[in-house]
């Protein structure tokens, strides 16, 4: 697999930019787009990359995972089972960990966008994430969630008793478990198209 490092300067010599140039359409130095092709910086937040696609004229998707014959297409995430990735035609991706390096997980990763029309907390239309698909909670974060035979984003927490909570966003309650819950899988990485 390609480095994200090569994947810059590979799109930028595509689209016919000098390191300087697409340094001012980044908003950041000509050193910092030389470190970051070279891989001397390998983490890159997320505003940035946004920039850089931007910037590149590339999907974000394919500056995060390389060419499009190699990747996957996000799949629609809908608010009625089943879940995305138990389509026959899903593909699953590998996360850049320079990209989240706070999330380290093991397994399958599913890049997710909404399904035209669909609203989900926490995922804005056109918004892309990456899921791990687990039915066991590992950590406090944000979980795609069956409740009442539909898929809800939330974040999930512990109490101190152990019990799971869940949050919707800008909710100030936390809904306890039910039967009727459970979690299909950890939102480990999101790109907003709304960043900039």
């Amino acid at each position: 697999m390609d480095s994200l490092g090569s994947r810059i300067k590979t799109l930028r010599l595509e689209a016919k930019l000098n390191k300087a140039a697409l340094a001012r359409k980044v908003g950041v130095s000509d050193v910092t787009i030389s470190y970051w092709e070279s891989g001397a910086i390998k983490q890159i937040g997320h505003e940035r990359l946004v920039a850089l696609a931007q910037a590149l004229g590339c999907p974000l998707s394919r500056l995060i995972e390389g060419s499009a014959s190699r990747r996957p297409a996000p799949l629609y995430l809908r608010s009625a089972p089943p879940s995305p990735w138990q389509q026959p035609s899903a593909g699953s991706i590998e996360v850049p960990f320079e990209l989240v390096p706070d999330q380290q997980w093991e397994g399958d990763c599913y890049l997710l966008t909404p399904a035209p029309g669909e609203k989900f907390d926490f995922i804005a239309a056109g918004d892309l994430v990456a899921v791990a698909p687990t039915e066991v909670f590992r950590q406090p974060g944000t979980y795609l969630i069956e409740m009442e035979g539909q898929h809800f984003v939330r974040r999930v927490s512990q109490n101190d008793a152990g019990e799971l909570r869940f949050e919707g966003e800008g909710s100030t309650e936390a809904t306890a478990y039910t039967a009727s819950t459970r979690l299909l899988g950890k939102l480990v990485a999101r790109w907003q198209v709304s960043m900039i």
